[in-house]
């Protein structure tokens, strides 16, 4: 960056140098403070000081010199040119320091004719500062003109390059495309728009656009363009419909934006006009395919919910609606008999007789499942009651129907009736709740059910419950607690019970039949019935208890056709004797077709593991004692509850009969009192479990 001396050479040695160097580079700093005031510089302030520390050197040789060296300062003005120290004021603060400094300066005091030396100098710095500027500007100006010139001659081949652009476009496009005027008057219109319109490009060019647009759609149309030439729309999309010669309408897309001018002002419009007959014919057909049921015609589930909420903002306000969801009665047992198609078409004969059934009401009907139907009424003052439509409903469905030409197949339904709800019920919890009734009115085996807040209500904390204990398993809410089976002879531990509880944070603790429900209705019953097998089965290993141990296996696990295997594989890694654990089968399932729950029992019994039933004598469940390998039976919780009822205790004894003339011990639970036990053991039971025994032996959890 720093200057060369312009006469080549380093400044001559003067007396006293070093003392002359100090004041020098002192006036030199407060130069390049002054002028940094004056104009922005692209150097730092150390850098600038260097330069002018040069020269002020040159300025002093200049002035020192005979005669005065004019070159030196002139070189020096040229330099603070290049320096960029260009301001309005630069030169002017250069000439005030560098004049009072000069003049002052020891070592130039002695020389003849100080001062006319000092003006000569600085004569010619700020003509050489004057020069360089001239130069400067010169070349930035010429150097502007070249760039602008540059820019016109591009900003020229851009406007060629865009004009043949547009014309592409405009003559080869698919799409049509108009160019008018501000009042909708056609200017040009390519051959794709005449092509749509079936008119030549000359017929359109003389007429408005508007003159193409069906009537009833142009004050639309023109309220749109006006919206987009007042500046409240950048760019107009609308779907309209235009006339052709034929005179028949089709639907098209209007995309139009306004061409300005430089200052601005709006000077055409372009519109593009695509035309989607088809397309619209097409989104109409896959509109209604993906609201309707393919198989049957009817509505499907996302088309009945919207319509729920129109049905109840538009009923009458005394009457309201009556929500009917209807779930076909073994549908599954029919296509599993007779095929698909056999299936299929009666789904189809179910959804014209409910159409019949209510022809005469102003009803929705829908299909919203597999097998499931919906039909949504709008009451009337001649609507029949709901006892009446549902009496209809299965009067129709038991008519037989042909399914293949040679099967006559009639179906009933279950049916949950949600009758005239809140008007600001939310389409979903309608569904719902319509959903809720009818499971339980097939859990009661009712044909039909009607919406029950209370019941609803419970039903809706068992399901949350249920959808929870997966959580609350895995966060360790839900445990193994175990209870001693003890004799009623001696009152001794006979076995141990594993049960399972769930430790709610807000229902409290949740008992083993509770946990094992829920666990049912989630599909957590075989995980978690084969954790409480493995896991007692550890624990009681690992604390030497030498009892029996007996595990309640639920429903579906008792069921399982793997449930001999996984029992096998927990004996062979806890090490438990297989004559120590008894798993205990609900009587129910030993009922069920088909067999799995007899037959693991029996397979069991063979390998050495005894087996007990419990709930035993509430399904009518005595003859199988004759057929299965039992070695404790459980009396059920409910002639557990009823024993001092006289029909009752009779029954009970003639249980307890044949379950000894079987071979097999009885069992009772919940014996609270001592009384209790007394009772239980002079009436024939052998075994007891309840608060009033033993204690659990080690540090087993009681539950």
């Amino acid at each position: 960056m720093t200057a060369p001396h312009p006469r080549g050479g380093a400044p001559r040695a003067k007396p006293s140098a070093e003392r002359a160097a100090r004041r020098l580079r002192t006036l030199a700093r407060k130069w390049a403070y002054l002028v940094s005031t004056t104009a922005y510089l692209p150097h730092t302030p150390d850098e600038i000081e260097a330069e002018l520390t040069i020269l002020t050197g040159w300025l002093f040789e200049a002035v020192a010199s005979d005669p005065p060296g004019a070159e030196e300062a002139a070189a020096a003005g040229g330099r603070l040119v290049e320096l960029r120290c260009v301001g309005p004021e630069s030169l002017r603060r250069t000439m005030e320091v560098l004049g009072k400094g000069l003049l002052r300066e020891p070592e130039l005091r002695g020389l003849d004719k100080l001062g006319e030396r000092v003006v000569l100098v600085l004569g010619a710095l700020s003509s050489g500062y004057s020069e360089s500027l001239r130069e400067d500007i010169q070349k930035r100006q010429e150097g502007l003109s070249r760039a602008l010139l540059k820019v016109e001659q591009e900003t020229r081949r851009k406007q060629v390059i865009t004009r043949a652009q547009f014309e592409e476009v405009f003559t080869g496009s698919a799409s049509g495309v108009a160019v008018t005027e501000l009042d909708g008057r056609v200017l040009r219109a390519n051959a794709a728009l005449a092509k749509t319109l079936n008119r030549t490009p000359a017929e359109i060019a003389s007429r408005t656009l508007f003159d193409f647009v069906h009537p009833e759609d142009v004050d639309v149309l023109r309220e749109g363009y006006a919206d987009l030439l007042s500046g409240r729309l950048h760019k107009l999309r609308a779907g309209r419909r235009l006339i052709g010669r034929d005179g028949e309408p089709m639907w098209a897309t209007f995309v139009a934006s306004v061409v300005r001018d430089a200052t601005g002002e709006a000077q055409q419009l372009i519109t593009l006009v695509d035309d989607d007959t088809e397309v619209s014919l097409l989104q109409r057909r896959l509109s209604h395919q993906a609201l309707h049921d393919v198989l049957t015609g009817l509505p499907n589930r996302q088309f009945f919910s919207t319509r729920l909420e129109n049905a109840l903002r538009e009923a009458d306000q005394d009457r309201g609606i009556t929500l009917f969801h209807l779930d076909l009665d073994g549908f599954s047992l029919i296509t599993g008999g007779l095929g698909q198609d056999p299936g299929d078409k009666l789904l189809r004969g179910v959804a014209r007789k409910l159409e019949m059934v209510f022809e005469d009401e102003k009803a929705l009907i829908a299909r919203i499942g597999g097998d499931e139907f919906g039909v949504v009424v709008q009451n009337g003052e001649d609507t029949p009651d709901v006892g009446t439509l549902v009496r209809r409903i299965n009067h129709e469905l038991a008519e037989p129907e042909y399914v293949d030409g040679r099967h006559g197949v009639a179906v009933s339904a279950s049916i949950g009736v949600v009758h005239r709800p809140p008007r600001e019920i939310a389409p979903s919890e309608l569904l719902r709740a319509s959903d809720l009734t009818l499971r339980r009115a097939q859990r009661a085996g009712n044909q039909w059910g009607l919406y029950d807040r209370e019941h609803d209500r419970r039903d809706r904390h068992e399901f949350g419950l249920a959808a929870s204990m997966a959580g609350a398993w895995e966060n360790g809410e839900v445990e193994i607690g175990y209870r001693v089976l003890a004799d009623l002879a001696d009152g001794e531990p006979a076995a141990i019970e594993a049960r399972l509880r769930w430790t709610h944070p807000v229902e409290g603790v949740l008992p083993h039949e509770t946990c094992v429900r829920l666990a049912g209705e989630t599909g957590l019953a075989l995980p978690l019935g084969t954790w409480l097998l493995r896991t007692a089965a550890e624990r009681l290993t690992a604390a030497g208890v030498e009892v029996p141990l007996v595990v309640e296996l639920g429903p579906h696990q008792a069921a399982d056709p793997d449930l001999v295997g996984e029992i096998r594989r927990v004996l062979d890694d806890t090490g438990m004797p297989p004559e120590r654990l008894r798993p205990a089968f609900p009587a129910e399932t030993l009922l069920a077709e088909p067999g799995d729950a007899v037959d693991s029992l029996k397979v069991l019994a063979e390998i050495g593991i005894p087996a007990e039933i419990h709930d035993f004598g509430a399904a009518g469940d005595v003859t199988f004692l004759a057929d299965l390998p039992i070695r404790t039976v459980r009396i059920a919780g409910t002639l557990v509850s009823r024993r001092s009822h006289p029909l009752v205790v009779r029954s009970l004894a003639a249980l307890t009969e044949v379950a000894h003339l079987a071979g097999a011990k009885v069992s009772v639970a919940g014996v609270e009192t001592y009384e209790e036990a007394q009772w239980w053991r002079d009436h024939g039971a052998d075994y007891g479990s309840g608060p009033v025994f033993a204690q659990l032996p080690g540090d087993l959890p009681t539950c």
